[in-house]
């Protein structure tokens, strides 16, 4: 296999992919339709591959044309990497920024802070991804992983973004059918609406109370990976249920939901995982920056505590 190809071929082969169009892809670049098959051939015969299936007005990529998009993806962040490494991070945050984090801190809190952070810097491009498991940043080519708790992965580097707290709760109609635990020990005799969290291990709570850190195995009938499922059956009186105070604001404020045992809580702050200090990437700091700001502030999407 030969290698010695151009970058401005991988990035004329990646803009055919994405147009599927020789054509479009040489209107985009101001050239002709012969000049981008001609690039995209020499690209093929050094690489050794054949990168797209040709038909007479669209052209699709083919499996190895797949291969080599995403690897010439992660060329081009490694290139602007370097760049931003040189510079100390000083250059105004550009290219592409992946950011992951669960299902509803993602929906209502880190969705809506990018938005506007996608119009202050209009060279940003921003992918975001919600995902309830614990994501691999280095093999998934991720830039921020915002979490709910500590990052204890050596090899990545912790931003607090926000403080928050999970507490006890349970709608009026479970306490009045079954009681309010008057301990922690009680918990295991009631129903405890348990989330699979990607954090957490399952159906083992951890709470700081008055004799420090204690931990509790608790069960019930009904468990489940999404935190917004969990809550809605704690306003349908399932059981009792242990989440964050920004995620029960609503709830709590509304009394749907009743706080029990209120001397044990559970630390829950907001951290964003990365694998470059802030000093070597203008888009990761801006990032970070904002969302500290957004929602550690007292801005619309701040947390509620």
């Amino acid at each position: 296999m030969n290698l010695n190809f151009q970058l401005d071929d991988l990035r004329v082969f990646c803009l055919a992919a994405r147009k599927a169009s020789f054509a479009a892809t040489a209107t985009e670049l101001g050239t002709s339709p012969a000049y981008v098959s001609k690039r995209i051939a020499i690209l093929e015969k050094s690489l050794g591959v054949t990168l797209f299936h040709r038909a007479a007005r669209r052209v699709t990529v083919t499996d190895d044309g797949e291969r080599v998009y995403a690897s010439a993806q992660q060329i081009f962040q490694g290139v602007d990497h370097m760049g931003e490494t040189v510079a100390g991070g000083r250059l105004d945050p550009h290219g592409t920024l992946r950011v992951t984090t669960s299902f509803r801190l993602g929906r209502k809190h880190i969705a809506p802070a990018l938005s506007l952070l996608a119009k202050r810097y209009p060279a940003l491009d921003i992918t975001l991804d919600a995902v309830d498991r614990r994501v691999d940043l280095v093999s998934e080519n991720i830039d921020l992983d915002i979490r709910v708790g500590e990052v204890d992965e050596p090899h990545l580097v912790a931003h607090r973004i926000a403080p928050s707290t999970r507490v006890l709760c349970a709608a009026p109609g479970y306490l009045e059918r079954r009681g309010t635990p008057g301990s922690m020990a009680e918990l295991s005799q009631h129903d405890c609406l348990v989330l699979r969290d990607r954090n957490q291990a399952f159906g083992v709570w951890r709470l700081t109370g008055p004799n420090g850190v204690e931990k509790i195995k608790v069960t019930g009938r009904m468990s489940s990976n999404n935190s917004e499922i969990i809550r809605g059956w704690g306003n349908d009186g399932h059981g009792i249920l242990l989440q964050t105070t920004w995620d029960l604001h609503d709830d709590l404020a509304g009394g749907r939901l009743i706080p029990i045992l209120s001397a044990y809580t559970q630390p829950a702050d907001i951290w964003a995982a990365s694998t470059v200090r802030l000093s070597h990437s203008a888009k990761v700091r801006v990032c970070v920056g904002f969302l500290q700001e957004q929602l550690g502030g007292e801005g619309p999407f701040a947390l509620k505590q």
